[in-house]
């Protein structure tokens, strides 16, 4: 039995549960100990599962609750060399580990690839995590597709992918101007239209499952992030996240 969730998807947190019927990882920790913890037991997961944190990044809405969280369940947070530089010290966890890029980690059940990413932050990575004959991604706060993201993508089964604003919302919305370069930028974020690319582009015979993540709350909806992968709805299984309560929690393998 594989299971996975997003406990907290977007610009207010971040937070992903992979796990077996023994123990789990998160990738992230974004929001506060206590909602991470609350939003677990709501979906049925037993929090003592959870044996270690990966970060992608600095950025606090990936970061927020780590610190707490290694000691409330006395598990090691992982960092890359550059997270834990530009990480601010209440985010430092005390027992932390390093993971580097490119070199493959096996934890219990779990190997995982950390890959480097296009995005504004110290040494930001996303994830690909094996389990059993599965491969599950962590995806997210990517400024354009570069080629380590096609290569990781293709080998998964199922992907949390960044799905974060329509285009044409973020130009003629309230965002001051250079938000909005930001977000657009290379080390910003995917839209919608780029995520469908991805998908449409190099999905393949593996693929079954993209969790439509990361959505913002300004520039993005539910309706509009589904309604940009209608083309291939009939190919693969879209589930949009959540910023305020955690996804279902998906079965990937019984």
């Amino acid at each position: 039995m594989i299971e996975v969730c997003a406990i907290a998807s977007g610009s207010n947190g971040n937070c992903y549960y992979i796990g077996n019927e023994h123990e789990a990882i998160l990738v992230d920790a974004g929001i506060n100990c206590k909602q991470i913890i609350l939003r677990m037991q709501q979906r049925g997961l037993d929090p003592s599962k959870v044996q270690a944190v990966f970060l992608t990044h600095e950025h606090a809405d990936h970061i927020r609750g780590a610190r707490v969280l290694s000691k409330k369940l006395n598990i090691p947070v992982f960092y890359t060399y550059g997270t834990w530089n530009k990480a601010h010290k209440s985010s430092k966890a005390p027992f932390y580990r390093y993971i580097q890029i490119n070199e493959p980690l096996t934890w219990g059940a779990f190997t995982i690839h950390a890959f480097a990413k296009n995005h504004d932050a110290g040494e930001p990575c996303s994830y690909r995590v094996d389990i059993e004959d599965e491969s599950i991604g962590v995806m997210t706060d990517i400024g354009s597709v570069c080629n380590n993201v096609i290569e990781h993508f293709q080998q998964c089964s199922l992907v949390f992918l960044e799905s974060n604003y329509d285009e044409q919302t973020l130009v003629n919305g309230s965002y001051p101007w250079y938000l909005k370069q930001r977000i657009l930028s290379d080390v910003g974020h995917l839209s919608n239209a780029q995520a469908f690319d991805l998908v449409s582009t190099h999905g393949n015979g593996i693929l079954k499952t993209v969790f439509l993540s990361h959505l913002s709350g300004e520039n993005n909806t539910p309706e509009l992030a589904v309604e940009a992968f209608k083309s291939l709805h009939k190919q693969y299984r879209f589930i949009c996240t959540s910023r305020s309560e955690a996804s279902e929690v998906l079965m990937v393998k019984e």
